[in-house]
């Protein structure tokens, strides 16, 4: 919505009016609805009311904790002052709110004063002081225990220049408050009552120093004549002290004190509302910023809307000494967890965008950016107005170079968001935010370490900054406004200490080696710190062309778990766009991990572009190379998987165990099954001894061996905290139980799906499903229908070496049920599954589940342990058990 003032005047632009000779265009500041700051606002003030109108309320007592103060917060361009101009307006003039907004209670007497503490604009303390006073003009009467001590402050230190010239001359300063030149004479008219009631001499009333005097002996000694003042405890004590500024920051207690005095029907509240709290000061200079915060103090039954960039660090128990005022019991709704009224000013909606958007730059009424431009705006604020508004300039600049503007021309940073978030940072705080714009996200420790800080304070004062978004259950709790991040990064940065490129790198490699260091820290490192320095160091590796280094053991224990969390987006890149071994690696674990949920062909043609550009070390290639082999042995390419493991076993390197498995299961699936068992006691807990034993006994029937096998592999993952090879040894136990006892693999199958919860395993999700099948096989559950659907999820994945396994399931299926047209056609399906692909054993087992004879065969015989009699038997025996369990009478 357009941002009106009182009165309905539209505030016009003028910087965008005078940027463009069109002058059909309209630039109007525009103000988004904000409802939710409002109705902050009206709760706090209703509260507020409340506190004071209540029989024990005292404005004398200096001693209760203060709930007088409203803090909004937010990064610079969030919209405070926007903000505090609009609550200013809807106080003075409720007529004109926003339509969203609602109504302030009728019946409520405010008198809203805003004062922008903007260095720019050069109010001093004295200034601030007067405004109050000015404000307050508005009722038309004096105050006199304030205008007394006002008076002799103002003849002291401005002699020979009388108030009424003073606001004379200084008229623009205070030129919004339309009661400003009654004030010398409310002042007078204070002066001239308490000498009437003191019966001085008329001439005398006109004097503040012989005023002032007779009233504080009045006081002191009690007299009927100060009546009208003496209820005002530290008046004469005021009245008293020297009137330089630490005095005239106490006299606004007399202010209070005179509000409080007022009738019942002329009751009001005062509303001050403190702008750009940023420019008060800095955390090491507080002068100003104790006595505004005195001020605070001394008004409790006024109520202060204060907005800036930082919180207000009131409630810290630290600056007792710097403050007169310090801690969680001082200011109980300021602390730090609580923080019930420090309110952070959040980012735009993506629909606020479009309206701020809309209304910013029109022409006869309609928005002049058009919409795509008015999305890529909007998708590159991420939410920040002062984002918005630069846009619109840079609209407003590329249509006066004489071209109409294009949407790639918003694909753009700006570098006033630099200066605009520097501005008020120390050198130290300046070298942190650099330093972490390189970071996702950090700690303190963390950020001091990639600053090359040997301390910490300036990033705990860095910290407090609204730019600094905070999550407290993160591993690294802190990160950056995505849209200042992007800007320090890649803005052209005209700041007087900006970084040239060598200052860039050597931050790049701070904070490359503060993430190893991380890791390094934590001797068994948990799964999301891997994770998270995984995903940091890829990054920075790659953008500053970093040597591996820490990666390297890094990616190796990420892929020793099988978790395949994603550590980089989505690459899809080619081999020609790939330049460093970063990139090489990021790719190379993106496959990986995307493997559990794309075709095994493209992950295959990943790893292959990876593998041929050679950027990977020697010992990250055979990483890429052994994974390579596994996805072509899931495609059925079982050749080439060979090739590819004897290549990683025969260097002996990182991946030889596991390389060597791989052999084992290529063997497997050729029917060389003696091969298998001569390699698996080689193997060891490296090469996942006891799982491969247990893939060699069941398909020889021998299945509550293969479950104790397999029993025994779960329990040494578990040992060494492999989370994914406890899972995958879990749904194979579960596959070998449910073929052997119904009964029971209910609750293998239950606690493979638990063990899955922490894994992404495609294969071995589909093997729990597989056990599933065969715990019903015989049953009349739609079991060919589940086989069908299971078959065509493996097509989907690309593991082809799976769906003989599949079918095998529902051989078993229809041999339970002696059903011999179903069998014959799974045995047919079978032998063409299994013709050059492996699992050939899988037709054999079959036969033996009919009661047949194998036929001649075409191709090598499986080579059984101990020969093939043995295992026709078990077989058959399974299913005869099978009917027996299913028709035991």
């Amino acid at each position: 919505m357009i941002h009106q003032e009182p009165g309905g005047r539209v505030v016009r632009d003028l910087r965008m009016v005078f940027g463009s000779n069109d002058v059909g265009v309209a630039a109007a500041e525009a103000f988004t609805n904000r409802q939710t700051q409002w109705r902050t606002v009206m709760t706090a003030l209703a509260e507020h009311l409340q506190e004071i109108s209540a029989a024990g309320f005292d404005v004398e007592n200096v001693e209760c904790p203060r709930r007088n103060v409203l803090m909004f917060h937010g990064v610079g361009g969030i919209g405070k002052t926007t903000l505090s101009r609009k609550i200013e307006a809807v106080l003075a003039d409720g007529t004109h709110r926003p339509a969203q907004w609602e109504p302030f209670p009728a019946g409520a007497r405010v008198i809203p004063v805003r004062i922008d503490l903007a260095r720019s604009v050069g109010w001093d303390f004295e200034r601030i002081v007067l405004s109050l006073r000015l404000a307050v003009a508005a009722l038309g009467r004096p105050m006199p225990a304030f205008d007394l001590a006002l008076c002799r402050y103002w003849d002291r230190n401005h002699p020979g220049e009388s108030l009424e010239e003073y606001l004379r001359r200084t008229g623009s300063s205070f030129a919004r408050f339309s009661n400003a030149l009654a004030l010398p004479g409310q002042l007078q008219s204070a002066l001239s009552d308490v000498a009437q009631a003191l019966l001085l001499p008329g001439t005398v009333g006109a004097v503040a120093g012989q005023v002032t005097s007779a009233a504080v002996r009045a006081l002191r000694e009690h007299r009927s004549s100060a009546r009208a003042l003496v209820g005002c405890t530290r008046l004469a004590d005021l009245l008293e002290a020297e009137p330089d500024a630490d005095m005239l920051s106490f006299a606004p207690h007399l202010l209070a004190w005179d509000l409080a005095q007022l009738p019942r029907k002329q009751k009001t509240l005062l509303v001050v509302l403190l702008d750009t709290f940023e420019d008060v000061g800095d955390r090491t200079h507080r002068d100003l910023e104790r006595l505004i915060q005195r001020v605070v103090w001394l008004m409790p039954n006024a109520f202060f809307v204060i907005t800036g960039r930082n919180r207000l660090q009131w409630a810290h128990a630290g600056l007792q000494g710097q403050l007169d005022w310090a801690g969680p019991v001082a200011w109980p709704q300021l602390s730090y967890h609580s923080g019930a009224r420090q309110i952070l000013v959040g980012d735009f909606s993506p629909e606020d965008c479009e309206d701020y958007l809309v209304h910013r730059l029109s022409r006869d009424g309609q928005p002049l950016i058009d919409e795509d431009i008015r999305r890529v705006i909007t998708a590159h604020a991420h939410g920040l107005p002062l984002y918005l508004d630069l846009a619109a300039g840079r609209y407003v600049e590329l249509r006066r170079q004489g071209r109409q503007p294009q949407p790639s021309d918003f694909d753009h940073e700006f570098p006033a968001l630099i200066t605009r978030t520097l501005r008020d940072l120390t050198t130290p705080e300046r070298d942190v935010l650099r330093s972490v714009s390189l970071l996702e996200s950090w700690s303190i420790p963390l950020a001091a370490q990639a600053a090359g800080l040997t301390r910490e304070a300036p990033v705990a004062r860095l910290v407090d900054r609204p730019f600094i978004l905070h999550q407290q259950s993160a591993l690294w709790p802190f990160h950056l406004h995505q849209v200042i991040r992007s800007s320090i990064r890649s803005a052209d940065d005209g700041t007087d200490d900006r970084w040239s490129a060598h200052d860039w790198k050597r931050a790049g490699h701070r904070a490359f080696c503060a993430v190893g260091d991380q890791l390094a820290a934590a001797s068994q490192p948990d799964r999301a710190t891997l994770v998270a320095c995984l995903r940091q160091g890829l990054a920075l590796a790659r953008d500053f062309q970093l040597d591996l280094d820490w990666l390297t053991d890094a990616a190796f224990r990420y892929v020793s778990d099988s978790v395949w969390e994603p550590v980089a987006p989505p690459h899809g890149a080619l081999a020609e766009t790939l330049r460093t071994a970063a990139e090489a690696l990021a790719e190379t674990l993106s496959a990986l991990a995307r493997r559990q949920h794309e075709h095994r062909e493209r992950t295959a043609e990943r790893l292959t572009a990876v593998i041929n550009t050679n950027l990977l070390p020697a010992r990250l290639h055979d990483l890429a190379v052994y994974y390579l082999a596994k996805v072509q042995r899931d495609l059925g390419l079982t050749e080439l998987s060979r090739q590819n493991m004897r290549q990683v076993a025969a260097g002996g390197g990182h991946f030889a165990f596991a390389a060597r498995r791989g052999l084992a299961h290529l063997s497997r699936l050729a029917g060389d099954f003696p091969a298998v068992l001569e390699t698996a006691r080689d193997l060891g807990w490296q090469g996942r001894h006891h799982r491969v034993l247990g893939d060699v006994w069941w398909p020889h029937g021998q299945l509550g061996r293969a479950a104790e096998a397999y029993q025994d592999a779960r329990l040494e993952a578990e040992e060494h905290g492999i989370a994914g090879e406890a899972a995958t040894s879990q749904a194979m136990r579960a596959f070998a139980l449910a073929f052997a006892d119904p009964a029971v693999a209910d609750d293998e199958i239950e606690l493979a799906r638990c063990l899955l919860r922490s894994v992404d395993l495609r294969a071995t999700r589909i093997n729990v499903q597989l056990a599933s099948l065969l715990r019903d096989a015989g049953t009349e559950t739609g079991i060919g229908e589940r086989v069908q659907e299971l078959q065509a999820d493996l097509d989907r994945a690309g593991l082809a070496s799976m769906q003989a396994t599949a079918v095998l399931v529902s051989a078993f299926h229809h041999a339970v049920l002696d059903d011999t047209v179903g069998l014959a056609g799974d045995i047919a399906q079978l032998r063409e599954l299994t013709r050059g692909r492996g699992n050939v054993y899988c037709v054999d087992i079959a036969y033996f589940l009919a009661g047949q004879e194998m036929p001649a065969p075409e191709a090598p015989r499986v080579r059984w342990i101990a020969g093939a009699a043995g295992v026709r038997t078990r077989w058959r025996r399974l299913v005869a058990q099978r009917q027996l369990h299913l028709n035991p009478a």
